[in-house]
Protein backbone atom coordinates (compact mmCIF):
# COMPACT_ATOMS: atom_id res chain seq x y z
CA UNK A 1 0.00 0.00 0.00
CA UNK A 2 1.15 3.60 -1.02
CA UNK A 3 2.06 5.40 2.39
CA UNK A 4 2.74 8.79 1.13
CA UNK A 5 3.65 10.91 4.12
CA UNK A 6 3.75 14.69 2.40
CA UNK A 7 1.64 15.73 -0.70
CA UNK A 8 0.80 18.79 -1.80
CA UNK A 9 -1.69 20.18 -3.92
CA UNK A 10 -2.62 23.61 -5.58
CA UNK A 11 -5.98 25.31 -6.42
CA UNK A 12 -7.37 28.52 -7.72
CA UNK A 13 -9.97 29.40 -5.11
CA UNK A 14 -12.72 31.07 -6.62
CA UNK A 15 -16.12 32.26 -5.04
CA UNK A 16 -18.79 29.48 -5.47
CA UNK A 17 -17.44 27.22 -3.11
CA UNK A 18 -17.69 29.82 -0.26
CA UNK A 19 -21.33 30.84 -1.06
CA UNK A 20 -22.62 27.80 -1.34
CA UNK A 21 -21.35 26.80 1.72
CA UNK A 22 -22.93 30.04 2.86
CA UNK A 23 -26.64 29.80 1.41
CA UNK A 24 -26.04 25.81 3.15
CA UNK A 25 -25.86 27.42 6.92
CA UNK A 26 -27.28 30.25 6.31
CA UNK A 27 -24.62 32.78 7.08
CA UNK A 28 -23.23 35.78 5.61
CA UNK A 29 -20.44 35.51 2.80
CA UNK A 30 -18.14 38.93 3.46
CA UNK A 31 -15.99 40.18 0.69
CA UNK A 32 -13.31 37.21 -0.22
CA UNK A 33 -11.40 39.09 -2.25
CA UNK A 34 -10.31 41.36 0.21
CA UNK A 35 -10.79 40.11 3.25
CA UNK A 36 -10.17 36.61 2.65
CA UNK A 37 -12.03 32.90 3.71
CA UNK A 38 -13.31 33.41 7.37
CA UNK A 39 -11.74 30.97 9.36
CA UNK A 40 -11.91 27.16 8.46
CA UNK A 41 -13.98 27.86 5.53
CA UNK A 42 -10.37 26.53 3.65
CA UNK A 43 -11.81 23.26 4.31
CA UNK A 44 -14.24 24.41 0.72
CA UNK A 45 -10.87 24.28 -1.01
CA UNK A 46 -8.00 21.94 -1.85
CA UNK A 47 -9.30 18.71 -1.15
CA UNK A 48 -8.26 15.85 -3.67
CA UNK A 49 -10.61 13.99 -5.58
CA UNK A 50 -9.00 10.61 -5.64
CA UNK A 51 -9.41 7.88 -8.62
CA UNK A 52 -12.38 5.76 -7.76
CA UNK A 53 -10.28 2.11 -7.24
CA UNK A 54 -8.82 4.15 -4.62
CA UNK A 55 -12.02 4.61 -2.45
CA UNK A 56 -12.08 1.67 0.27
CA UNK A 57 -15.57 0.79 1.58
CA UNK A 58 -16.04 3.20 4.47
CA UNK A 59 -15.82 5.76 1.03
CA UNK A 60 -12.49 7.27 2.25
CA UNK A 61 -9.11 6.99 -0.19
CA UNK A 62 -7.32 4.35 0.76
CA UNK A 63 -3.88 5.05 -0.75
CA UNK A 64 -2.55 7.86 -2.56
CA UNK A 65 -4.16 10.63 0.42
CA UNK A 66 -3.35 11.56 4.20
CA UNK A 67 -3.55 9.86 5.92
CA UNK A 68 -4.29 6.37 4.98
CA UNK A 69 -5.47 3.74 7.48
CA UNK A 70 -2.80 1.88 9.30
CA UNK A 71 -4.11 -1.25 8.35
CA UNK A 72 -6.80 -2.52 5.59
CA UNK A 73 -10.88 -2.04 6.93
CA UNK A 74 -10.13 0.26 9.93
CA UNK A 75 -12.37 2.85 10.55
CA UNK A 76 -11.78 6.26 10.80
CA UNK A 77 -12.87 9.19 13.24
CA UNK A 78 -11.75 13.15 12.95
CA UNK A 79 -10.87 13.72 16.91
CA UNK A 80 -10.34 18.10 16.44
CA UNK A 81 -7.52 19.82 15.86
CA UNK A 82 -5.99 23.13 15.82
CA UNK A 83 -6.04 26.45 13.30
CA UNK A 84 -4.00 29.21 13.07
CA UNK A 85 -4.78 31.87 10.22
CA UNK A 86 -1.67 34.17 9.89
CA UNK A 87 -2.68 36.34 6.42
CA UNK A 88 -6.15 36.34 4.69
CA UNK A 89 -6.91 33.36 2.47
CA UNK A 90 -8.15 35.37 -1.21
CA UNK A 91 -10.28 34.10 -3.53
CA UNK A 92 -9.42 34.66 -6.96
CA UNK A 93 -5.72 33.44 -6.61
CA UNK A 94 -3.81 30.43 -6.61
CA UNK A 95 -3.65 28.97 -3.07
CA UNK A 96 -0.87 25.99 -2.11
CA UNK A 97 -1.20 23.44 0.44
CA UNK A 98 1.06 20.81 1.76
CA UNK A 99 0.03 18.21 3.99
CA UNK A 100 2.07 16.03 5.85
CA UNK A 101 1.69 13.27 8.76
CA UNK A 102 3.83 14.31 11.55
CA UNK A 103 3.27 12.29 14.12
CA UNK A 104 1.32 8.35 14.53
CA UNK A 105 0.54 6.56 17.97
CA UNK A 106 -1.41 3.57 19.14
CA UNK A 107 -3.02 3.30 22.42
CA UNK A 108 -4.98 0.64 23.97
CA UNK A 109 -8.81 2.22 24.56
CA UNK A 110 -12.29 0.94 26.12
CA UNK A 111 -13.30 -0.78 22.53
CA UNK A 112 -9.53 -1.69 21.48
CA UNK A 113 -6.28 -0.29 19.88
CA UNK A 114 -6.89 2.94 19.11
CA UNK A 115 -4.02 4.88 16.66
CA UNK A 116 -3.99 9.19 16.74
CA UNK A 117 -2.19 10.64 13.37
CA UNK A 118 -1.95 14.15 13.28
CA UNK A 119 -1.74 15.66 9.72
CA UNK A 120 -0.06 18.88 9.44
CA UNK A 121 -1.34 21.38 6.29
CA UNK A 122 0.27 24.47 5.30
CA UNK A 123 -1.75 26.85 2.87
CA UNK A 124 0.07 29.60 1.18
CA UNK A 125 -0.58 32.29 -1.62
CA UNK A 126 2.25 33.83 -3.28
CA UNK A 127 4.61 32.58 -0.81
CA UNK A 128 3.10 33.72 2.20
CA UNK A 129 1.79 30.86 4.70
CA UNK A 130 -1.71 32.13 5.52
CA UNK A 131 -3.11 28.86 7.62
CA UNK A 132 -1.21 26.30 9.73
CA UNK A 133 -3.33 23.78 11.24
CA UNK A 134 -2.76 20.06 12.70
CA UNK A 135 -5.97 17.17 12.39
CA UNK A 136 -6.25 14.98 14.75
CA UNK A 137 -7.53 11.76 12.57
CA UNK A 138 -8.22 8.10 14.22
CA UNK A 139 -8.19 4.98 13.39
CA UNK A 140 -9.89 1.64 15.66
CA UNK A 141 -10.50 -1.43 14.86
CA UNK A 142 -11.95 -2.94 11.75
CA UNK A 143 -15.13 -4.43 11.07
CA UNK A 144 -15.29 -7.80 11.75
CA UNK A 145 -17.01 -10.02 8.51
CA UNK A 146 -20.50 -10.35 10.10
CA UNK A 147 -20.31 -6.80 10.95
CA UNK A 148 -21.52 -5.03 14.47
CA UNK A 149 -25.13 -6.20 13.59
CA UNK A 150 -28.36 -4.21 13.59
CA UNK A 151 -28.62 -1.24 16.19
CA UNK A 152 -32.02 -0.28 17.87
CA UNK A 153 -33.27 2.90 16.13
CA UNK A 154 -34.33 5.83 18.32
CA UNK A 155 -38.14 5.03 17.51
CA UNK A 156 -37.67 1.22 18.15
CA UNK A 157 -40.10 -0.34 20.63
CA UNK A 158 -37.59 -0.41 23.34
CA UNK A 159 -36.81 3.16 22.67
CA UNK A 160 -36.36 5.39 25.90
CA UNK A 161 -38.44 8.60 25.99
CA UNK A 162 -37.55 11.35 24.19
CA UNK A 163 -34.92 13.96 26.09
CA UNK A 164 -36.94 16.95 26.93
CA UNK A 165 -35.26 19.81 24.61
CA UNK A 166 -33.35 22.62 25.56
CA UNK A 167 -33.91 25.75 23.68
CA UNK A 168 -31.16 28.38 22.27
CA UNK A 169 -30.24 30.70 25.08
CA UNK A 170 -28.22 34.17 24.22
CA UNK A 171 -25.31 33.26 21.89
CA UNK A 172 -26.79 30.12 20.57
CA UNK A 173 -28.60 29.30 17.45
CA UNK A 174 -30.34 25.91 16.20
CA UNK A 175 -29.21 24.47 12.43
CA UNK A 176 -31.85 22.36 10.82
CA UNK A 177 -30.59 19.12 10.03
CA UNK A 178 -31.92 16.79 7.52
CA UNK A 179 -30.16 13.94 5.06
CA UNK A 180 -30.33 16.25 2.21
CA UNK A 181 -28.45 18.81 3.89
CA UNK A 182 -25.98 16.46 5.25
CA UNK A 183 -25.09 14.83 1.30
CA UNK A 184 -24.46 18.33 0.52
CA UNK A 185 -21.77 19.18 2.74
CA UNK A 186 -20.42 16.01 1.98
CA UNK A 187 -20.38 17.01 -2.30
CA UNK A 188 -19.08 20.34 -0.88
CA UNK A 189 -16.35 18.87 0.78
CA UNK A 190 -15.87 15.85 -1.42
CA UNK A 191 -16.04 13.38 1.56
CA UNK A 192 -17.67 10.32 0.81
CA UNK A 193 -17.59 8.78 4.17
CA UNK A 194 -20.47 6.73 4.19
CA UNK A 195 -22.21 7.35 7.32
CA UNK A 196 -22.87 10.77 6.47
CA UNK A 197 -25.37 9.95 3.94
CA UNK A 198 -25.80 5.93 3.30
CA UNK A 199 -28.17 4.52 6.10
CA UNK A 200 -27.82 1.08 6.03
CA UNK A 201 -24.59 1.58 5.72
CA UNK A 202 -23.78 3.52 9.29
CA UNK A 203 -26.11 1.38 10.82
CA UNK A 204 -25.49 -2.09 9.99
CA UNK A 205 -21.73 -1.77 9.40
CA UNK A 206 -20.78 0.98 11.83
CA UNK A 207 -22.93 0.88 14.49
CA UNK A 208 -24.94 3.95 14.34
CA UNK A 209 -28.76 4.09 14.61
CA UNK A 210 -28.64 7.35 12.01
CA UNK A 211 -26.70 9.19 9.84
CA UNK A 212 -23.78 10.81 11.96
CA UNK A 213 -23.49 14.55 11.43
CA UNK A 214 -20.02 15.61 9.93
CA UNK A 215 -17.18 16.65 12.48
CA UNK A 216 -15.89 19.26 10.26
CA UNK A 217 -19.52 20.47 9.92
CA UNK A 218 -19.95 20.93 13.84
CA UNK A 219 -16.26 22.85 13.69
CA UNK A 220 -17.12 25.24 10.91
CA UNK A 221 -20.28 26.06 12.88
CA UNK A 222 -18.38 26.72 15.86
CA UNK A 223 -16.39 28.63 13.69
CA UNK A 224 -19.13 30.99 12.50
CA UNK A 225 -20.59 31.27 16.33
CA UNK A 226 -17.14 32.86 17.19
CA UNK A 227 -17.62 35.25 13.84
CA UNK A 228 -20.84 36.06 14.75
CA UNK A 229 -19.92 37.71 17.76
CA UNK A 230 -16.76 39.58 16.90
CA UNK A 231 -13.95 37.07 15.70
CA UNK A 232 -12.25 38.35 12.64
CA UNK A 233 -8.42 39.20 11.48
CA UNK A 234 -5.60 36.15 12.52
CA UNK A 235 -7.38 33.77 14.78
CA UNK A 236 -6.30 30.67 16.74
CA UNK A 237 -8.71 27.86 16.98
CA UNK A 238 -8.94 24.94 19.05
CA UNK A 239 -11.51 22.37 18.84
CA UNK A 240 -12.84 18.66 19.98
CA UNK A 241 -15.19 16.45 18.89
CA UNK A 242 -16.33 15.03 22.05
CA UNK A 243 -19.52 12.49 21.38
CA UNK A 244 -21.00 12.11 17.61
CA UNK A 245 -24.51 13.72 16.88
CA UNK A 246 -27.18 12.28 15.06
CA UNK A 247 -29.08 13.91 12.38
CA UNK A 248 -32.35 13.49 13.96
CA UNK A 249 -31.01 14.56 17.56
CA UNK A 250 -30.49 18.39 16.61
CA UNK A 251 -27.92 20.52 16.39
CA UNK A 252 -27.34 24.12 18.29
CA UNK A 253 -24.30 25.96 18.38
CA UNK A 254 -22.93 29.06 20.56
CA UNK A 255 -20.38 30.91 21.85
CA UNK A 256 -19.71 32.93 24.73
CA UNK A 257 -16.49 35.14 25.68
CA UNK A 258 -13.69 34.38 27.54
CA UNK A 259 -10.68 36.23 29.05
CA UNK A 260 -8.99 35.56 25.29
CA UNK A 261 -11.67 35.35 23.04
CA UNK A 262 -14.40 33.19 22.70
CA UNK A 263 -15.60 29.61 23.80
CA UNK A 264 -17.34 28.04 21.27
CA UNK A 265 -19.62 24.47 20.80
CA UNK A 266 -22.54 22.21 19.81
CA UNK A 267 -24.56 20.65 21.55
CA UNK A 268 -27.94 18.34 20.76
CA UNK A 269 -31.56 19.56 21.32
CA UNK A 270 -31.63 17.94 24.75
CA UNK A 271 -28.45 19.51 25.80
CA UNK A 272 -25.66 16.94 25.37
CA UNK A 273 -22.42 18.92 24.38
CA UNK A 274 -20.63 16.87 21.35
CA UNK A 275 -18.22 19.50 20.22
CA UNK A 276 -16.06 22.38 22.13
CA UNK A 277 -13.26 24.66 21.12
CA UNK A 278 -11.96 27.88 21.40
CA UNK A 279 -11.30 30.90 19.22
CA UNK A 280 -8.72 33.64 20.03
CA UNK A 281 -7.23 36.47 18.31
CA UNK A 282 -3.51 36.82 17.59
CA UNK A 283 -2.67 40.25 17.53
Amino acid sequence: MERPTVLTHEEVLTPEHAEAFASLVDVPVPDLAADGLPLLWHWLYLSVWPAQRDIGADGHPTRGSLPVPPAPGQRRMWAGGRVRTRHPLVTGRTAVRRSEVVSTTTKQGRSGPLTFVVVEHRITQDGVTCVVEEQDIVYREAVAPDGPGPVPTPDGPAATPAPVAVPPAAGERRVALDPPHLFRFSALTRNAHRIHYDHEYARSVEGYPALVVHGPLQALLMAESARAAGAVGRLTMNYRLVSPLLEHQGLVTGSEPSPHGWNVHVRDDSGRVTATGTVSNEE
